[in-house]
C-alpha cells in the first residue's frame, strides 16, 4: 500500500498544527461558530446530536495492522471504546471531545493517517472494490489509479470549495463491487481493439434527496488523459453547478439539467485546453505509484479445496462461514476473508477497541500485516492461506467476527441514524437489530439467499437505501418515527433505484413487514433466483398486496 514520503508527512503534520491552533482560538472565543465551521469540516469534524463526530480517512479502504492498533487506541482513550466503519470505507468516532481532536489528529499522523477532506464541499475519499488486487475476476488492480486520483485531489485549491461534496469510485473487475454507477464520477477499465488500456467514465450518479443512476459519457478514455478529463469534469461542475440551493447543487442535478450529451460536450471543450498539458499521466508517474501495490511474498501453494471440503464435513459451522465469508483469490492456495461486523445485537459496522487490536493481530499472522474496510461496513483480510482458514475461523469466532452472513439479509448496511446524527428523522440501529433477531435462524437465512437490505435514517441516504434490494428510510410523521420501504434497488452493474412500496410503517411493524416481503419471495422464486431476480420478474404488486392486506 502507499507509504508517505517526507513531503506527505510534513503536509499532514503542518495541518495538525494549524487545526490545533484554530481549535484553541475557537475554544477561547477568538473564532465564532460560523468562522470555525468550515475549518472543522475541512478536518473531518461534524457536530452530531450529542457530541462531535470525527471521520478518519481510509483511502480506498486500505489499512495496516499498525494503523488498526492506532484506531483501537483512539477508541479506547478518546471515545467510548468503539469505532464505526462507514459506507465510504472510512472510520468514524461518535464521542470525541472537541478539545481532544487536535491530539487525536496528531496521533493519527504518526501512522500516516488523517481526517482531511472527509467532510465539506470537496473531493471525498476515493473508494474501490474491497477485493482490489486479489479478486479472481479482476482486469486491473484499481488501487494505483485510486492513489493517483487521491494525490491529485488532496489540497487541490480549485476543488476545496465545490458547489457540494464530490465522490469518485473506481472499479477494476468484471463485477462491480464499487457501486460506480451511483457516484458523482465512476471509472472502470476497458481495453480497445489494439489492447490499449483506457477507462469508461460515468458522471452524475448519486443518492440522497434526488437519487440518480449516472450516465457513461466516455466509453474509452486513454489512461494518459485520466486526470485531465477529471479536471475537465470538475471545471464544468465548478462553473455551472448551482450554489444558490444546496439541495440542487450536486453534479447529478447539473447533468440532468444539461443532459448527459451536452455535459459531455462541455467536458470535451475543456479538454481542448487540457489535453497534452501538465496533468497528462506518464508511464513513469503510474509506475511510481504502482510500485506501492506489488503483490506480497506469496508462497507457491496448491489449491486446498479437497482438504477444506473434509473440514466442512467435520465442522458445519466452518462450512457455513466458508460458504459466505470466504472469497476466491487470484493465487492458488489463498483466499480473501470477510470478518463480519454484523452479529445480532451489534450496530452494523461497529467495532470495539479490543476487536480492532485482534484484527491487527489477525492481519499480521494471516494476511501480510494488511486489512481492508468495505463499502458494506465489514473488514477484509485479503491474503489468507487456505490451509490457515480453519485456525482463523476458530479465532474469529472467539472475537465475534465469524457470523456467516456476508451478502445475506442480516448483513445490513446501516447509517448511525437518530441515535447519533442530528440530521436523522428516525433511528436506524434498532430497526437493523429487530430484523437481525427475526432472521437469526442461520438455516433459514441461508435458504433465503442473497439479499441486500440497506437502512437510512433520513433522505441524505448514508445507508444507501435507494440501492438496497430492500431499502428502509426513516421519515418524520407528525413528530413520530416511521419507516418507508422500497424494493428493487441494486448497486452492482446495471444499477437500479428502488420503488417505494407504499405508506410508511411504525417502528414496531418493521420486522413483520420484512418477514412478509421475504415470504412472498420464498413462495414465488424459481430455482437459483435471488430476491432481486424474483422482484424483477414478478414486480412490486405481489409484495404490496401481502404487506398491506394484513395491515388494512
Amino acid at each position: 500500500m502507499y507509504v508517505y514520503d517526507e513531503y506527505d508527512q510534513r503536509i499532514i503534520e503542518d495541518r495538525v498544527k494549524q487545526f490545533g491552533d484554530q481549535t484553541r482560538r475557537y475554544l477561547e472565543g477568538e473564532l465564532s461558530e460560523e468562522e470555525f465551521r468550515p475549518l472543522r469540516l475541512q478536518n473531518g469534524l461534524y457536530i452530531q446530536r450529542f457530541a462531535p463526530m470525527l471521520r478518519v480517512a481510509v483511502p480506498y479502504g486500505q489499512l495496516t495492522a499498525r494503523q488498526a492498533r492506532m484506531l483501537a487506541k483512539i477508541a479506547r482513550h478518546y471515545d467510548k471504546g468503539y469505532a464505526h466503519i462507514s459506507t465510504r470505507q472510512n472510520v468514524q468516532y461518535n464521542w470525541p471531545a472537541l478539545e481532544d481532536v487536535p491530539q487525536i489528529l496528531a496521533e493519527l499522523a504518526t501512522v500516516q493517517m488523517h481526517a482531511i477532506q472527509t467532510s465539506g464541499n470537496c473531493l471525498r475519499n476515493v473508494t474501490t472494490d474491497q477485493f482490489a488486487g486479489v479478486a479472481a475476476d479482476e482486469l486491473i488492480d484499481p488501487r494505483p489509479w485510486c492513489e493517483i486520483v487521491r494525490q491529485w485531489t488532496t489540497f487541490h485549491p480549485e476543488f476545496a470549495y465545490l458547489p457540494r461534496k464530490f465522490k469518485i469510485a473506481v472499479n477494476g473487475s468484471r463485477s462491480d463491487r464499487a457501486a460506480i454507477e451511483v457516484h458523482d464520477i465512476g471509472l472502470e477499465p476497458v481495453y480497445n481493439a489494439a489492447g490499449e488500456l483506457g477507462f469508461r467514465v460515468l458522471v452524475g450518479g448519486g443518492l440522497g434527496r434526488t437519487p440518480v443512476v449516472g450516465a457513461f459519457i466516455n466509453e474509452f478514455l486513454p489512461w494518459q488523459d485520466l486526470l485531465s478529463y477529471l479536471d475537465a469534469i470538475l471545471r464544468v461542475y465548478n462553473r455551472y453547478g448551482r450554489r444558490d440551493n444546496k439541495y440542487k447543487a450536486r453534479i447529478k442535478i447539473l447533468v440532468k439539467a444539461l443532459t448527459a450529451e451536452v455535459f459531455a460536450a462541455k467536458v470535451e471543450a475543456e479538454m481542448a485546453h487540457l489535453r497534452g498539458g501538465p496533468t497528462t499521466l506518464t508511464e513513469a508517474e503510474v509506475e511510481r505509484v504502482a510500485k506501492h501495490f506489488v503483490d506480497p511474498a506469496y508462497l507457491p501453494l496448491t489449491d486446498q479445496s479437497a482438504e477444506l471440503a473434509a473440514l466442512d464435513a467435520e465442522h458445519p459451522g466452518f462450512a457455513r462461514w466458508r460458504a459466505r465469508n470466504v472469497q476466491p483469490h487470484k493465487r492458488p492456495g489463498y483466499a480473501a476473508v470477510t470478518l463480519s461486523l454484523k452479529p445480532t445485537g451489534v450496530a452494523p459496522g461497529d467495532v470495539t477497541d479490543k476487536q480492532l487490536d485482534a484484527i491487527a493481530d489477525f492481519a499480521e499472522r494471516y494476511s501480510f500485516g494488511e486489512l481492508r474496510t468495505s463499502h458494506e461496513q465489514n473488514i477484509i483480510l485479503a491474503d489468507v492461506e487456505q490451509r490457515q482458514l480453519h485456525a482463523l475461523w476458530l479465532e474469529a469466532r472467539e472475537q465475534g467476527f465469524a457470523t456467516p452472513n456476508v451478502g445475506l439479509l442480516t448483513d445490513i448496511i446501516c447509517c448511525p441514524g437518530g441515535d447519533f446524527c442530528s440530521l436523522a428523522n428516525a433511528k436506524s440501529i434498532p430497526i437493523a437489530e429487530s430484523i437481525q433477531r427475526r432472521f437469526d435462524d442461520l438455516d433459514y437465512l441461508f435458504d433465503i439467499g442473497e439479499v441486500d437490505l440497506n437502512i437510512s435514517g433520513c433522505m441524505n441516504a448514508c445507508g444507501h437505501h435507494h440501492v438496497g434490494h430492500i431499502g428502509i428510510l426513516g421519515v418524520d410523521k407528525k413528530g413520530e418515527e416511521f419507516y418507508q420501504v422500497s424494493l428493487g434497488g441494486n448497486a452492482a452493474r446495471n444499477a437500479s433505484l428502488g420503488k417505494i412500496l407504499g405508506p410508511s410503517f411504525a417502528q414496531g411493524e418493521m420486522a413483520d413487514v420484512i418477514e412478509k416481503l421475504i415470504n412472498v419471495y420464498v413462495e414465488s422464486r424459481t430455482e437459483d433466483e435471488r430476491f432481486i431476480d424474483t422482484y424483477q420478474r414478478i414486480g412490486i404488486e405481489p409484495f404490496k398486496e401481502r404487506v398491506y392486506a394484513a395491515n388494512h
